[in-house]
């Protein structure tokens, strides 16, 4: 750990503005990815940092989803290089299961993040070679919350995430005219507080469907609205993963056919 960094200036340099020198790749967030290509870097013996703008790893996944949330794909290829999900867990994990995998993991090829982390830039100079990531501390009860870093590295690694930021559209009258709660699906945990309630869910991706499920679970009265047609296919199909199916038909067959046989094959399972 000692050779992964070093503070560069003299021995005066600001404490709210360090320079490191980062010998290896910067990491940029601990969820899953980040982390999977951390271990990875360790296993080749290549140190690394790791920035996290959270106070934990998978910050996603332990703050921004709701109770019911389990994996929607088998463990198998859901599983991170080098180490496979415990025996006992079920074929779709739960959130919490998740999260304690990912935790053994990080402890398991001793990944220590530098948490409370918020990378502000990171800009590349062609003649030296080098990435320049500014970052600031986002803890607001740490002591040198708002103190300033730039590491500096030969690589960088964007491991943050497509759904990192959340979208919200633009709807007229939502904010002037409408006056129930309006919230994102990152903010959604249960149910139980809607009960009774109308709800209107706009999306019908794997949040709008598993959320609008949960509140009809707790007597609340969810109605969807999509702006297009949807192909909705079960999780398993004759017993198998959809999943898995499919990527068996890929090695043979052209998506848009995949597509087509698996709509096939779900209509005649839910029909019979």
């Amino acid at each position: 750990m000692e050779n992964m960094f070093r503070l560069m200036g003299s021995e005066d340099f600001s404490d709210r503005q360090r320079c490191i020198w980062v010998n290896g790749p910067v990491i940029v967030g601990s969820g899953p990815s980040g982390l999977a290509t951390a271990a990875c870097l360790r296993e080749e013996g290549v140190p690394f940092v790791v920035l996290e703008r959270a106070e934990c790893i998978a910050s996603l996944w332990q703050k921004r989803t709701y109770d019911r949330l389990k994996l929607h794909l088998p463990k198998e290829v859901c599983q991170l290089p080098n180490m496979s999900f415990p025996e006992n867990y079920p074929d779709y994990p739960t959130k919490r299961q998740f999260i304690d995998y990912l935790e053994s993991y990080a402890t398991r090829f001793d990944i220590s993040p530098q948490f409370n982390e918020c990378v502000q830039s990171a800009r590349y100079e062609k003649t030296s070679g080098l990435w320049r990531i500014k970052t600031v501390k986002s803890s607001p009860s740490s002591a040198v919350s708002g103190s300033e870093m730039e590491y500096i590295c030969r690589w960088l690694v964007v491991a943050t995430g497509e759904n990192a930021e959340r979208v919200v559209p633009e709807i007229d009258g939502l904010t002037t005219e409408f006056d129930g709660e309006v919230i994102h699906s990152c903010e959604y945990k249960s149910g139980e507080k809607y009960r009774g309630k109308s709800v209107l869910v706009v999306g019908c991706g794997n949040s709008g469907m598993e959320v609008s499920l949960d509140l009809a679970n707790h007597s609340a009265n969810p109605s969807m609205v999509v702006r297009s047609s949807v192909h909705v296919l079960p999780r398993e199909i004759l017993g198998k993963s959809t999943f898995e199916i499919s990527m068996i038909l890929m090695k043979w067959l052209p998506l848009w056919l995949v597509d087509k046989i698996l709509l096939i094959l779900a209509w005649l399972v839910l029909g019979n």
